[in-house]
Order: C-alpha cells, then sequence, then structure tokens
C-alpha cells in the first residue's frame, strides 16, 4: 500500500469491510448515520447506478432505499482483499442470503482523504445468462 508521503498508511481493506458492513448491511439508520460520520468525510458523495447523494445525511437515505429493496436477509460481503494505493481503493462484493446463493455482485470504488471516504462509486456486474 502507497500513499501520501509522510502520512500514515491507510488500512483500505480495514476500512473498505467497514463500510460494508456497518454502512450497507446496517439497517438501524442511527447506527448506520454513525457509521458513516466515522467513514466517510463530511461532503462526501456516493455514486451508484441509481444517482448520486452526497453528504452524510444523503448517503444514509441512499442506502435506505437500497435496503428497502432487498430482502432482510440480504448482506453484503466482501469477496477479497480490499486493494488500494495513492488515496484509491476497490473491493469486490457480493449481496445475497447470508447462507444462499449469491444474488448480485459488483465493485466498490473509493478516492479517500485524511482516512475517510470522499467519494465511493459502486459498480454492479452484469447478470450472468
Amino acid at each position: 500500500m502507497t500513499d501520501q508521503p509522510g502520512s500514515a498508511p491507510t488500512d483500505y481493506d480495514k476500512l473498505m469491510r467497514a463500510n460494508l458492513a456497518h454502512v450497507f448491511n446496517e439497517r438501524d439508520a442511527v447506527r448506520r448515520m454513525a457509521a458513516i460520520g466515522e467513514l466517510y468525510a463530511a461532503d462526501a458523495v456516493l455514486f451508484d447506478p441509481e444517482g448520486v447523494a452526497k453528504g452524510h445525511a444523503a448517503i444514509s437515505e441512499a442506502v435506505t432505499a437500497l435496503l428497502a429493496q432487498l430482502p432482510p436477509s440480504f448482506v453484503f460481503s466482501a469477496t477479497g482483499t480490499a486493494v488500494g494505493h495513492h488515496e484509491v481503493a476497490r473491493l469486490h462484493w457480493r449481496s445475497g442470503p447470508a447462507e444462499g446463493p449469491v444474488a448480485v455482485t459488483g465493485t466498490d470504488v473509493a478516492h479517500f482523504e485524511n482516512g475517510r471516504i470522499r467519494s465511493l462509486h459502486v459498480f454492479l456486474d452484469p447478470a450472468t445468462r
């Protein structure tokens, strides 16, 4: 992992896994907002296929809308280790029932600033036929 000279190295894997676990898997809005406050810069932006959300409240609302479309048993989990350098990292993930088949896969690409997510781009993989 390479970061800005003189700065502490960013643990991209820890931060991106925490984002999946405590933001995208959190159905309690109060706990999700607390996690967003810890993981995201104040003016962070979430880009997903459905739109753009800027700021903590808007990001939480976007996740609420996403989770409302999914069965309660669905969870997001990393499928490998996040890889990053120079304040940009990516993490592949999957979603589906905790003990069931994979329903969707994708990749998160995050830009970090001062150890917090400055922007997050969510990419969904095309469905297999």
